[in-house]
Order: structure tokens, then C-alpha cells, then sequence
């Protein structure tokens, strides 16, 4: 079962970029953290976390679909580049102002405005060169691999943040991230992959655009996984923002609780990354969907009333292992049925609808857990999801298989 879950790995490339993108993973998850806690510590208002989320996953509006098209026209290596590149820089302006003693809480949040269009403008480029650096049944374990090197980025990450703040202060994790993502810069530059057709039309980012909304919409594989991610995003993610949260103001376990529980749900993730591609060949992608789909529903309900820090990381590893295995089928779904021509851009609507979606889940949570109490608003969102998985299977059971068919002869580009 391992070996089908570390396939990718023999193709140098692919485990090169991977490297540099776990080195990437860990310092932003050290930013994460540092972040989180300082906006806790310094505000103790839950608000503030759900308003820097937005800040970082809005700009995603613009930078998700720019950079589909720019990853269909032009390098997606040398785009990769460009946008670690500019991260860089912004992490490197959030540890000045934090080393000397500058950084407030909206400085934090137009900071991440940068960060998080960059980001998002690059993650298409990343997630359409995963096929061409992998054989293709190969393509469910390299989405797998990915996921699994940002969440063991979110075991090492939390680990070395709480390090860190223990001896300095957050601004030193900023650092730390700035030059991981110069080490993405560089390893990129070796990262091969076989020429493709480049787009000889004038650039038109509108039009561009609204061809991949076209093929996406008459994908039902590609369709549904949008829809669905985002569906996850609006009652599920917000969870992660609202660790710093449940850690020091519910638990009243400090921002040692907070690592504790960022990095309980990276052990849960990893262990589902590594196992559910292997599960899945002698199952079916379909089978491990929908079983990650619902236990991440129920864990998630465990996780908002569970009375301790133990109790609650033991739930959140859990839920980090089926939250990985859903976004995974998700994305794979996406990726085996969106043709090559528009991967990118179809691949940019994905994280578009996740991007759009989680902040606005992420800020309504925060803000009527300020007023109604973080247990409560994270129950209910819990037995809505419950509820729409619920009505979802009962009348329209298709919806899943759609995501699961193969997807030879069913995907036809309307840009051809």
C-alpha cells in the first residue's frame, strides 16, 4: 500500500518541487501560528482572526483566475517563481515591522492581502504541473504527496513557532518564512517538465477566463468538486482559523494549546495524505470521498464540544485526516477530468470557490462566536453540513458518482 502512495517521488522534478513547497509549507505555518497568537494575545477578539483570513484568501477573487490563465500561456515554473518571489518580500516587511515593534493588527491584515494574492495567483501554476511531473495514474498520490508535504509543514511548523516564540517573539517566524520562500525561488529553477502547447492568441484575461468557467461547466467531475469545496469552505474550514480561539480563550490552554492542536490536526492530515491513496486502488476514489466527507462532518461536531485539550486534539486529528482525504478527492476530481489545454484555469475556479468561500465562513463564525461562544457556532455549523451531506445523498446520489467516473471521452474543450 505505501509504495502506490510514494510512487511520485521517482520522478526527480516532482520531488524536487515538492521539497522546496515542504520548506515553504513549514515557514508559512510558522507565520500562520505566530500570527494567530499574536492577534489573540494582543486584541482577544475573535474577530481579528476571521478579518485576516479574509485578507488573506480574498485577493484570491482576482489572483485565482489571473493565474490560471497566466499558467496556461506562459511558464508555470517561471510564474511559480515570480510569486514566491513577491511573498518574500511581504513576509519580509511583516518581520520588519514586528522587530521593530510597528506591527498592529490592520498592518498584519494588508500584509496578508499581498501574501494571500501572490499565493493564490501561483496555486493553480503548482496544482495543473502536478500531471505532467507524475505518469498519470500517478496523479492521486502526487495531489496526496502535496497535501501531505503542507501539512507535515503544519506538524513542523506549529512546533518550531512555539520554539521560537518561546526564546523571541513572532517576528523571527516571519523571517523564517520570507526565506522559505527563497528556497522555493531557487529549486524551482531546476524543476523540469515537457513542453507543452503554448497560446499563440492575444491574451485576454476575461476571455480566457470565462472559456475555463465554459469547460468547467460542462465537466460534471470538475462542476460538482467546485461546488462542493466551497460548500466544505463555508461550514467546515473556519475551523483553522479558529484554532488560536478555542486553544487559549475556550481551553485556556495559552499558545502552547495552540501549537498543540494546529499540529494534532497536521498528524491527522499526514496519516490520511499517506493512507487514503492506497485505500482508494483497492476501493475507489468514491468510496474514500464520501467516507472522508462524512467523518469529517462528524468530527468536526466532536471537535466544537469536546472538554479538553487532549480530547480536543484527538478529535482534531481525526478530522485533519478526513478534512485531507475530502479535499483531496476534490482536487483529483478536478484534475482527471479537466482537459490539459484549460487545466490551469479550471484548477484557478477550484481554489476560487475555496478561496471566496472560507473567509466568508471563517468571519461569520468569528464573528457570532464573539457573541453566542465558540462551542455553539462550531456545533451548528457541524449538523448543517451534516444536513446538506444528508439531503445530498438522498436526492441527488449522482452528484458523487459524476466525481468518480472516468473521465476518458466525457470532457470535450469548447475552446477547440
Amino acid at each position: 500500500m505505501a509504495s502506490a502512495s510514494f510512487a511520485p517521488l521517482r520522478h526527480r522534478s516532482f520531488a524536487l518541487a515538492l521539497g522546496s513547497n515542504f520548506i515553504s509549507s513549514t515557514g508559512t505555518w510558522m507565520q500562520s501560528v505566530a500570527l494567530g497568537v499574536y492577534l489573540t494575545v494582543t486584541t482577544h477578539n475573535a474577530v481579528w482572526l476571521g478579518l485576516l483570513t479574509v485578507a488573506a484568501w480574498f485577493p484570491a477573487l482576482i489572483g485565482s483566475p489571473l493565474g490560471g490563465v497566466m499558467a496556461d500561456r506562459f511558464s508555470r515554473q517561471r510564474w511559480i517563481q515570480f510569486n514566491n518571489l513577491a511573498q518574500a518580500m511581504a513576509a519580509s516587511a511583516l518581520a520588519i515591522a514586528e522587530l521593530t515593534h510597528h506591527l498592529s493588527a490592520p498592518l498584519a491584515c494588508y500584509l496578508a492581502v499581498a501574501e494571500g494574492f501572490c499565493s493564490s495567483a501561483s496555486w493553480a501554476a503548482w496544482q495543473s504541473l502536478l500531471p505532467d511531473l507524475v505518469e498519470h495514474d500517478e496523479v492521486l498520490a502526487a495531489v496526496s504527496l502535496g497535501s501531505a508535504q503542507f501539512n507535515l509543514g503544519r506538524i513542523l511548523g506549529p512546533v518550531l513557532a512555539a520554539f521560537t516564540l518561546a526564546i523571541g517573539n513572532p517576528g523571527w517566524c516571519f523571517v523564517a518564512n520570507a526565506v522559505s520562500f527563497i528556497i522555493v525561488v531557487i529549486a524551482f529553477s531546476f524543476v523540469q517538465s515537457a513542453p507543452r502547447p503554448r497560446a499563440t492568441g492575444r491574451l485576454a484575461l476575461v476571455g480566457d477566463t470565462l472559456v475555463g468557467m465554459r469547460v468547467a461547466w460542462h465537466s460534471r467531475g470538475c462542476r460538482n468538486a467546485i461546488i462542493a469545496v466551497g460548500t466544505v469552505a463555508l461550514f467546515i474550514s473556519p475551523f483553522i482559523t479558529l484554532v488560536p480561539e478555542m486553544a487559549i480563550d475556550v481551553l485556556h490552554s495559552g499558545k502552547v494549546g495552540t501549537s498543540w492542536l494546529v499540529t494534532a490536526q497536521g498528524v491527522g492530515a499526514v496519516i490520511g495524505a499517506l493512507t487514503l491513496p492506497a485505500i482508494a486502488r483497492r476501493t475507489s476514489r468514491l468510496a474514500v470521498l464520501r467516507g472522508s466527507v462524512f467523518a469529517m462532518a462528524f468530527a468536526d461536531g466532536l471537535y466544537s464540544y469536546a472538554p479538553n485539550l487532549v480530547l480536543s486534539a484527538l478529535a482534531l486529528v481525526v478530522l485533519g485526516g478526513s478534512y485531507v482525504g475530502t479535499l483531496t478527492g476534490l482536487n483529483t476530481s478536478v484534475q482527471l477530468h479537466a482537459p490539459a489545454k484549460e487545466r490551469s484555469r479550471i484548477l484557478s475556479l477550484y481554489v476560487l470557490s475555496l478561496s471566496l468561500f472560507y473567509p466568508i465562513g471563517a468571519l461569520t463564525q468569528a464573528t457570532l462566536a464573539h457573541h453566542f461562544g465558540l462551542r455553539l457556532v462550531s456545533l451548528v455549523a457541524a449538523l448543517a453540513f451534516g444536513a446538506v451531506l444528508a439531503l445530498l445523498s438522498f436526492f441527488r446520489p449522482r452528484y458523487w458518482r459524476e466525481m468518480a467516473s472516468d473521465p476518458s471521452q466525457l470532457v470535450v474543450s469548447v475552446a477547440d
